[in-house]
């Protein structure tokens, strides 16, 4: 799994274009403050090591870096061009949705954009150290 996290002052998102037939309405455009963007990645390898082991991982990944930024808001983009290996849709978005669970469970904030959709994305992203994090979790 790779994540690059960014730290926004603002965050914005427009459904563009559907890009996996069986995707869901994709809802109206929305904006996040002060929040953390994190792009990831979920790999083909996270499906041999299992759907509890990664979302605790990225879980844990993600309120690290929140305190650092000191937000407790969250939104999960899956950003599938950080890595030539790709896990399935399914896989992928189970754990993006139990990972929004264990989250919310620690009282954050989360959100998911819409999953099987490219979107027209804005963003306000501060440059100080920790605003920008990659990770290979």
């Amino acid at each position: 799994m790779k994540v690059l996290i960014f730290y926004t002052k603002e965050f914005a998102y427009t459904p563009s274009q559907k890009n996996l037939d069986n995707a869901p309405d994709p809802g109206e455009p929305k904006t996040f403050n002060n929040c953390l963007l994190a792009c990831i990645q979920i790999e083909a390898a996270d499906e041999e090591k299992g759907i509890r082991s990664r979302e605790k991982k990225l879980a844990n990944h993600l309120k690290w870096a929140a305190r650092k930024n000191n937000t407790t808001n969250i939104v999960l983009h899956s950003f599938a061009h950080l890595s030539d290996s790709k896990a399935s849709v399914d896989f992928t978005h189970a754990l993006f949705n139990d990972a929004q669970s264990r989250l919310e469970n620690a009282d954050y904030q989360v959100a998911q954009t819409p999953f099987g959709y490219f979107l027209d994305l804005k963003i306000d992203a501060p440059g100080f150290s920790l605003a920008r994090i990659w990770a290979e979790l």
